[in-house]
């Protein structure tokens, strides 16, 4: 089977790797690059498709395609969902020993992926065909329109992992981050900050036709009543304070002594951060809701009900498990305009089971993701051992590096899912600009990415502390 998926992977397209090392120039005109043609693929709609079936899936989707990276009705309606499901699959696979695969290994590290690249590959197809069915309702009955839509929806999300893999060989971070982050900017700005009135095409300004503006700053601004104007105030103020605490979260960890071989006085502290999975597992959670999400909304029928739970006319769920994996927003809206007399212990209900999907969901891949991303105490234990560095007072050995590091590592692996999962649950009930969940991913891969320029700025600078930085 393993000699089987790296035959099938070396036929798919991919990107090479750089003969030289990048610099940090040409690192981050790669990454431009990419996030420019991310933006024009997400101005090309998709030919063929039918322009109230893509309006509808618009608003069935709009939270869904924040966290994906998807701009639904264009090319890139997939986003990164092909990616990050293959992802989520082959993590409980390999997390739950299904699949016996050291990912520690060089070997390991292969198999796991060549597997990926198949299976995104493949759920590019299947999903881009999938939405053409289900979600733009193109019918079996015409083929030709049939093929045409999927087909361009299958070609947009293997463009997106081309993307994702030119981003991950010779430009910065992930592809994956880089669509969140510009997705959720762009979200950010329009649901904050934008002068544009609702409705029409295109959008005037709001104060020359006067209508009602879509920035909630502005919305703020013509209401009257202190607790609507609370309320509009509501998402920018989340979307800040989600930022600071990250922010905080971030700089937070717990740092080991260590001295190098038998020199006296030369040490050197190995950090772990607090959030030490960082936001990987609120990624995974997140897209496998929006899976069930988009399943649901798929293979139910407008007005009719299925497992998933009960769609009305106008493509929203009224009850069932689509509708308990939405955000209870509307808890938020009733506490500010009526008060506690209006929530109902159904809507208690609602917003723990809401909590718990996002907690222990994000707790579980964040174990899975530290077994399978050399995050373990035994991979850290063997990254301090060969930079030559040892704990004070004790021989240079891995197994007493382990003992060390198994005393922070699990828990800090637990609590890091817990809090992000949290802190996204949260953040979506409360409406913040952008998705509560996307806005914590922003600002955690921005947080990333500013270490990784810092790093690769200070090795440019300095040579001789590369080893050193990239050990840390």
């Amino acid at each position: 089977m393993s000699s089987t998926l790296m035959k099938v992977a070396g036929f798919l397209p991919s990107v090479r790797e750089p003969e030289k090392e990048q610099s940090l120039k040409e690192m981050l005109s790669w990454t431009g690059v990419v996030l420019l043609l991310y933006f024009i693929l997400g101005s090309i709609n998709i030919y063929g498709a039918d322009s109230q079936a893509v309006a509808q899936a618009l608003t069935q989707l709009e939270t869904m395609q924040t966290i994906l990276g998807a701009q639904i009705g264009t090319i890139i309606t997939l986003g990164i969902s092909p990616i990050v499901t293959s992802s989520i699959v082959l993590q409980m696979l390999v997390g739950s020993e299904l699949l016996n695969w050291n990912t520690n290994t060089q070997q390991g590290k292969q198999k796991f992926q060549a597997a990926q690249k198949v299976l995104a590959y493949l759920l590019a197809v299947l999903t881009g065909f999938g939405y053409a069915m289900g979600v733009f309702g193109v019918g079996m009955n015409t083929p030709g329109t049939l093929a045409v839509v999927g087909s361009q929806i299958a070609l947009g999300g293997m463009l997106i992992i081309l993307m994702d893999d030119l981003v991950q060989k010779w430009g910065f971070g992930s592809g994956v981050g880089i669509f969140i982050a510009a997705g959720v900017s762009k979200a950010v700005y329009i649901t904050a900050i934008s002068p544009l009135a609702q409705g029409g095409s295109p959008a005037p300004l709001f104060w020359t036709v006067g209508g009602t503006p879509v920035g909630q700053i502005f919305k703020a601004t013509q209401t009257t009543s202190l607790a609507g104007m609370f309320s509009e105030f509501l998402p920018v103020i989340m979307t800040v304070a989600v930022f600071l605490t990250v922010v905080y979260l971030q700089a937070m960890r717990v740092e080991i002594p260590l001295t190098l071989g038998n020199t006296r006085g030369f040490g050197q502290k190995w950090p772990l951060k607090f959030l030490y999975t960082s936001n990987m597992p609120v990624i995974l959670i997140a897209a496998a809701v929006s899976n069930i999400r988009i399943l649901g909304t798929t293979l139910t029928a407008a007005g009719s009900s299925s497992i998933f739970g009960t769609l009305s006319a106008d493509g929203q769920f009224t009850s069932g498990l689509v509708s308990w994996l939405s955000p209870p927003t509307q808890i938020i809206d009733s506490l500010l305009t009526v008060g506690f007399t209006a929530i109902t212990p159904i809507d208690i209900f609602h917003v723990i089971f809401y909590t718990a999907i996002y907690v222990v969901g994000s707790t579980v891949f964040s174990i899975f993701w530290m077994k399978t991303s050399g995050q373990d105490a035994d991979s850290v234990a063997q990254q301090i051992h060969d930079t030559g560095m040892k704990v004070p007072g004790f021989r240079r050995d891995t197994r007493v590096i382990k003992k060390v590091l198994n005393r922070y590592i699990p828990g800090l692996t637990i609590l890091s899912g817990a809090v992000v999962g949290m802190l996204a649950a949260v953040a979506n009930m409360t409406g913040a600009a952008g998705g509560g969940t996307g806005i914590l991913l922003t600002v955690m891969i921005l947080y990333r990415l500013y270490e990784q320029l810092a790093q690769k700025h200070m090795e440019e600078l300095h040579p001789a502390l590369k080893d050193f930085m990239g050990a840390s």
